[in-house]
């Protein structure tokens, strides 16, 4: 067995980031920026009143000041001319300052009668203009690589990009096997149960970011499989479910190794998740899971995440921890790196009383991973330990 950080390093030599390609803006959200792109215009192009109000000359500003109202200015509508001594334009906020003008008096501090106003004596020092290129200036670039967030999506549009060069999305075959398995929906027979794994990690690796093709479940044959793996052509990830660990009925590896799979690793130090396998056959990285469903899905947040975003261009980095304390005593770990399903409170870190690798309803309530590493000795209430945090899409 091989530990968790080498099961990583292997897979992360398996990958490499995928080409970019061009998307329109709307449908850039959630995507990564494949390169840097720069802004076609300064934001905002123009000196613009950050208020409402009248703009004037800042050397006449002083209480009780009167000044002749000669225009207006507003959104979109600009002043049509040059501010002399004694003027003032009546402004709205985003629109542009008069030429002539370098002061904004707020129009509650001001008193209007007919074409004349008279400042009040509370002006303040504050000249109410956004610069122009006080948010950004043309040719200013956003960085790469970057998962877009919708306020990344804002600032393109801002600057005037309607189309984002972003990675393309890994192409991932999702593979579940096994004769016990049916499709939600389906009736299972006595000895059958519902296909779950390949449906919680279809998720996972859909929010990832990652385009996948559910394959038909595999049964525990060799032409089965043979048939299964040739549907996953043209992927570049086959992920497979189950049938990887060296029971009689776990025909994984035996069969891609007669198609020529060349082998990285098979079994990992970790708990849950030990029968893990990985490979490549041809062009396509293959990453064999175990089937136990929890199993499976922790595998996905420590293996499947990393992998997606080294394809995306984010890099290559195991999953984030964090360190929290814990809310209660946890005895002694065992050989294997442990994952433990736990809840975040404020009170600290809690695992979850039973952590077989078959409890679904226990994941679902996890938020955390509560990591051991091998043979870490017994911790104690309050003291810090390393946590990954579940995402919830």
């Amino acid at each position: 067995m091989i530990s968790v950080s080498e099961a990583l390093e292997a897979l992360f030599g398996l990958v490499a980031p995928l080409e970019a390609e061009d998307v329109p803006l709307r449908e850039a959200a959630g995507r990564v920026l494949a390169r840097p792109v720069t802004a076609r215009r300064t934001q905002p192009p123009f000196a613009a009143s950050s208020m409402d109000g009248y703009a004037l000359r800042r050397a006449e500003v002083e209480p009780d000041a009167m000044f002749k109202v000669v225009g207006e200015a507003a959104a979109g509508h600009g002043y049509d001319g040059a501010l002399r001594a004694g003027q003032a334009v009546r402004i709205f906020t985003g629109a542009p300052i008069p030429e002539g003008a370098d002061f904004v008096v707020i129009q509650e501090d001001v008193t209007r009668r007919g074409d004349l106003i008279t400042l009040g004596h509370d002006i303040g020092s504050k000249d109410n203009i956004r610069p122009a290129g006080g948010d950004f200036s043309q040719g200013d670039a956003m960085e790469a690589p970057r998962r877009l967030r919708p306020a990344d999506v804002a600032l393109l549009a801002a600057m005037n990009i309607d189309r984002v060069p972003v990675t393309r999305r890994p192409r991932i075959a999702l593979l579940a096997t096994g004769d016990e398995l049916i499709q939600p929906g389906e009736e299972p027979g006595p000895d059958q149960i519902v296909a779950s794994n390949s449906y919680g990690l279809e998720a996972m690796l859909r929010a990832a970011g990652a385009e996948v093709r559910m394959l038909p479940i595999a049964r525990d044959t060799e032409a089965s499989l043979r048939q299964a793996f040739a549907l996953a052509a043209g992927a570049d990830l086959l992920v497979t479910i189950g049938g990887a660990s060296v029971g009689d009925h776990d025909l994984i590896a035996p069969v891609m190794a007669a198609l020529g799979m060349e082998q990285a690793f098979y079994k990992v130090a970790m708990r849950p998740g030990k029968p893990l396998m990985a490979g490549r056959l041809g062009e396509m990285a293959m990453i064999g899971l175990p089937g136990n469903p929890v199993s499976a899905m922790v595998c996905g947040e420590v293996f499947l995440r990393p992998v997606v975003d080294l394809m995306l261009g984010l890099g290559a980095a195991p999953a984030v921890r964090t360190m929290r304390a814990l809310a209660e005593d946890i005895p002694a770990n065992g050989p294997r790196e442990h994952y433990m399903r736990a809840r975040l409170g404020a009170d600290g870190v809690t695992p979850a009383e039973r952590q077989d690798s078959s409890l679904l309803s226990v994941l679902a309530r996890a938020d955390a991973l509560l990591v051991r590493p091998p043979s870490d000795p017994a911790r104690q209430k309050g003291e810090e330990v390393p946590c990954i945090e579940l995402h919830r899409t």
